[in-house]
């Protein structure tokens, strides 16, 4: 093979690697964006965490600081933890093959040079909202220990 089909054959074969590896998928792009603080609160969290008889600064080791403390007729403390969260993920891809063939040669005295290109590309794109609410409501006796607690957890 000559040296100026071997230069074809070569960033031929490079521009396809590279269209190749620009492709991702909606699912690519979501693990790439997505949040990674693995501190946040979970119903998996209060499920395994929270029991009942643990102390106030037990609770807050664990789940961090309320939203919102009431009290009751008899001064109990009630704990509120109301968590929501927005999760918007995008995703576009765009592939195409470019080539770009280049040839020249010497004619007499002058330069004859030549070029062809075609081109074809195609791209895609997806949206997702999700929205999620936690509410987490803690109730401690007059000895400031659990004595109850519920959580509900909504998806949209």
């Amino acid at each position: 093979m000559g040296w100026s089909k071997r230069c074809r054959a070569l960033f031929f074969l490079a521009g396809l690697a590279l269209m190749m590896a620009g492709c991702m998928t909606a699912q690519d792009h979501q693990a790439a964006v997505a949040n990674a603080d693995k501190n946040k609160l979970t119903v998996g969290t209060v499920q395994r965490e929270i029991r009942v008889g643990m102390s106030g600064d037990e609770v807050v080791t664990v789940l961090g600081s309320p939203n919102i403390v009431t009290t009751d007729e008899k001064r109990q403390e009630s704990w509120v933890y109301d968590r929501f969260s927005t999760d918007t993920v995008y995703s576009t891809s765009s592939g195409g093959v470019n080539a770009l063939i280049l040839g020249g040669g010497l004619i007499g005295s002058g330069l004859l040079g030549g070029a062809a290109g075609a081109g074809m590309s195609q791209s895609a794109g997806a949206r997702s909202t999700t929205q999620r609410t936690l509410t987490v409501v803690i109730k401690f006796d007059a000895n400031r220990r659990v004595r109850d607690f519920a959580y509900r957890q909504s998806s949209f």
